[in-house]
């Protein structure tokens, strides 16, 4: 899987942006968006596709400051991808789940192949969301979530790259 420049941004978003300008309203629609990301990109292009970039398991030590947003575990199920709507990279994204966790419906995670994860995880009813939180890389804006599917801890991070439509 090829390594893309804006997945080594994701572990270094700046969280809890007290001293930035807030987004402004069109942005913030998108940031608090509760629905599937992969659905409102889907409305704004003919085709969202995903790169993987990275998926597999890696021990805990490999996590870091993530690692206190999740159940302890020894090794965790990463995903990192690349959105792209039309052919242009639109969010890079990154998910954490703890192994012991992937049990049941969530054991599909581990074979989700180019199928982004907002149509695994909002294939049913909408999710349980434990909250949203903004942040920052350089001016691009992210978000950062953690879901409870089967009231398991999936922590999903998202950095909105710079041709995607949040800037338009």
């Amino acid at each position: 899987m090829k390594h893309d420049p804006y997945i080594s941004f994701l572990t270094s978003i700046q969280w809890g942006i007290d001293d930035t300008p807030p987004p402004d309203v069109a942005q913030a629609d998108w940031l608090l968006e509760q629905g599937s990301m992969t659905r409102r990109f889907e409305q704004h292009c003919r085709q969202v596709t995903i790169h993987r970039c990275r998926e597999g398991y890696v021990p805990a030590s490999a996590i870091g400051r993530e690692m206190a947003l999740l159940p302890a575990c020894d090794s965790y199920w990463l995903r990192e991808v690349i959105l792209y709507g039309d052919g242009k990279p639109w969010l890079a994204g990154r998910t954490l789940i703890a192994a012991s966790d992937l049990v049941g419906a969530e054991w599909a995670l581990t074979s989700l192949g180019d199928q982004p994860l907002g149509k695994w995880l909002f294939r049913g009813d909408v999710p349980v969301r434990d909250y949203i939180q903004l942040g920052k890389m350089n001016s691009l804006w992210a978000r950062r979530s953690c879901f409870r599917p089967s009231g398991k801890s999936l922590l999903l991070t998202e950095l909105f790259l710079p041709d995607a439509p949040l800037y338009r």
